[in-house]
């Protein structure tokens, strides 16, 4: 798997992918959720539109982070339901957690609910 910036000639799996991924949730909350009605188009200037990729599987994740001033704004992580439970997800958060620490010039500490978050223990 490679994570790596979207470009315009991903838009088209980018928005299907967030569409599949999040279509389950529309009987459930009725209506279709903010990610699916985004402009992608737009995010790729406005944001950081990042793809999973897998060989020959082509788009199989899509994390949207925001550059705000002291932090990074995680807006968005969809994977491809076909590719869900193989830690696509988890990737993309990872690589989110390195890009925000990378932008701070300190280590990661992790995020709220996983081990290593300042005020929860670590796992052990």
């Amino acid at each position: 798997m490679e994570i790596r910036r979207a470009g315009v000639a991903d838009l088209p799996a980018v928005t299907a992918l967030v569409r599949e991924a999040y279509a389950p949730y529309v009987p459930r909350i009725g209506r279709e959720p903010a990610p699916m009605t985004a402009d992608y188009a737009a995010l790729l200037e406005a944001a950081e539109v990042w793809v999973a990729t897998d060989g020959d599987r082509g788009v199989i994740g899509v994390l949207v982070l925001h550059t705000q001033t002291d932090s990074l704004f995680l807006e968005n992580v969809a994977v491809a339901p076909a590719a869900q439970g193989r830690g696509v997800g988890r990737a993309l958060i990872e690589h989110a957690e390195r890009r925000a620490h990378s932008r701070a010039g300190r280590p990661p500490r992790g995020l709220p609910g996983r081990p290593g978050f300042p005020g929860r223990p670590p796992s052990g």
